[in-house]
């Protein structure tokens, strides 16, 4: 998502440094970027299975979308992220809101056949805009304007030309979902830091030269 935010383990290191010996002292940062990766790994497992319960049958893409870089002795520091395209879209079901539309309001398409992740195909968008009879856009009508994929019908002997909708496309509707992302991996953190640090350390020990 677009909006960082850190989940610091400062407190937790300076409280175990006090007890160390003077060759665990040494492997300290080696240990704390073994622990701060390995947790980062953890969140971002963590997350595709949240995005994976929360919606229905979610695109590969979606899921793939997070990724992880781990800490490094000298920049302690591990990152969980989602790429730009997916934080677009995502957002709204953290801090509320209505669902980001891409291009032309390509949102909640009516009177058509949906993919198995609840979308209207690429495929068959592309192949409608490729027939030079059909076009995207708003039309007026008795009811109101609609947006949607027209088609031109020409006219017959007894019938005048007119515009067939073929899909019609709704308004943004506001997220019902929430993947509390920021709680959860601050949850993760809070529980798991000190078994894995220890873990971390065990082996820096074992290791160590």
């Amino acid at each position: 998502m677009s909006s960082a935010f850190e989940v610091s383990v400062r407190a937790n290191v300076k409280e175990i440094t006090k007890s160390l010996t003077a060759l665990a002292y040494k492997q300290i940062s080696f240990a704390t970027a073994q622990a701060l990766t390995a947790l980062a790994k953890e969140v971002q497992v963590d997350e595709i299975e949240n995005i994976t319960s929360t919606f229905k049958k979610p695109k590969p893409f979606t899921k793939k979308s997070v990724g992880m870089r781990g800490a490094r002795k000298d920049n302690l520091t591990a990152i969980v992220f989602v790429r730009p395209i997916a934080a677009k879209y995502l957002e709204p079901y953290e801090g509320g809101g209505n669902h980001v539309l891409s291009g032309r309001a390509l949102f909640n398409p009516k009177n058509i056949k949906l993919d198995q992740y609840g979308q209207l195909p690429r495929k068959v968008l592309d192949r409608l805009k490729a027939r030079k009879d059909v076009f995207i856009g708003p039309v007026a009508s008795k009811s109101g304007t609609v947006n949607g994929v027209w088609q031109r019908i020409p006219a017959k002997k007894n019938q005048p030309g007119h515009l067939k909708l073929l899909i019609r496309f709704g308004d943004a509707l506001a997220v019902s979902k929430r993947l509390n992302y920021r709680s959860r991996a601050k949850a993760i953190v809070d529980r798991r830091f000190n078994a894995v640090f220890g873990e971390a350390m065990s082996k820096a020990l074992a290791t160590a030269r």
